[in-house]
């Protein structure tokens, strides 16, 4: 199968939101993990905002501290110093970037190394007493910093160029089969997006391998390796509640590496919804791998599974 498989995209209508932000803001910047937080804080000043970063210890990159007009951080447990820090600073927009390893709330010994305040204990029992899901954690965050008059909206506002756009990204094409594979596992990996699962699905053959949890995308890459079966395929998809404002499928360079490492020769991804951290490097490694890298959309697959 070749590009006739790929359907003209309509490009994306501009966020009002972004159309009406026109003079410099003041902003707050929840960071976690990974280079998302990075890229936002330079975008963001570059567009001549004033960013105050407030990382997640342990977890932000440590070079972000010089990247933001202000920097501070605490631990995960103490979000009440991070709305205390925005308010006092005239923060009222904010956004979250960047991955929080949440297998530290489940550490069997995770209150003394939490040690969580009132805001945290609060958020906890009030807003995600009914689940620990993905988006009921992150939402408990928003819900709670908004109770402080601290509102939230999406770092991809600020860096929209991050998102992946649709077509074939590098040398090497799915074949046939791996087609039939990204169109097999598309819809299981939507459905555990629907239900908050995860992410990402690892087929190979019209077979399930491995099912993205809250170990991420790159420990279920490397379960699927454990498994031998080389030659399998990675499809990562956006949610079908998908909220811009936080867990935003991302894959970049390490993903590759993993990939390689691990057996996966295609990489199917959501386009438009999809960060691609590092695109020039990404390619680069799936060109030099062999790895064969298609940002679809759902509409597009769906409608070829009925033709």
């Amino acid at each position: 199968m070749d590009e006739s498989f790929l359907l003209p995209m309509t490009p994306a209508v501009e966020s009002p939101f972004v159309a009406a932000r026109v003079a410099p803001m003041r902003l707050g910047l929840l960071a976690g993990a990974g280079q998302f937080p990075i890229m936002f804080a330079r975008a963001a000043r570059e567009q001549g905002h004033y960013v105050f970063g407030y990382g997640v210890r342990d977890m932000a990159p440590p070079e972000l501290a010089g990247l933001c007009d202000r920097y501070e951080s605490a631990p995960l447990g103490k979000p009440g110093r991070a709305i205390r820090a925005f308010r006092r600073a005239g923060i009222q927009h904010a956004v979250m970037a960047g991955k929080i390893e949440k297998t530290v709330l489940f550490h069997p010994f995770r209150l003394l190394r939490l040690l969580p305040d009132w805001h945290a204990i609060r958020m906890w029992y009030r807003y995600a007493a009914r689940d620990k899901k993905d988006d009921t954690l992150l939402m408990a965050v928003i819900q709670e910093f908004e109770r402080d008059g601290i509102k939230f909206g999406s770092a991809l506002d600020f860096c929209p160029n991050l998102l992946v756009k649709h077509g074939f990204l590098t040398r090497r094409k799915p074949s046939a089969a791996q087609w039939k594979d990204i169109r097999f596992g598309w819809e299981l990996a939507k459905e555990m997006g629907r239900l908050d699962v995860g992410q990402s699905v690892i087929v190979k053959d019209t077979a399930v391998i491995a099912v993205e949890a809250i170990e991420g995308t790159d420990r279920c890459i490397r379960r699927a390796g454990e498994l031998r079966a080389t030659g399998f395929t990675v499809i990562k998809v956006a949610k079908p509640q998908q909220d811009m404002r936080f867990d935003v499928p991302t894959i970049g360079p390490q993903t590759l590496q993993t990939m390689y490492e691990s057996g996966g020769k295609v990489l199917a991804i959501e386009c438009d919804k999809t960060i691609i951290i590092d695109q020039d490097e990404v390619i680069r490694l799936a060109d030099k791998f062999g790895i064969a890298i298609v940002a679809v959309s759902s509409a597009e697959l769906e409608q070829r599974t009925v033709a």
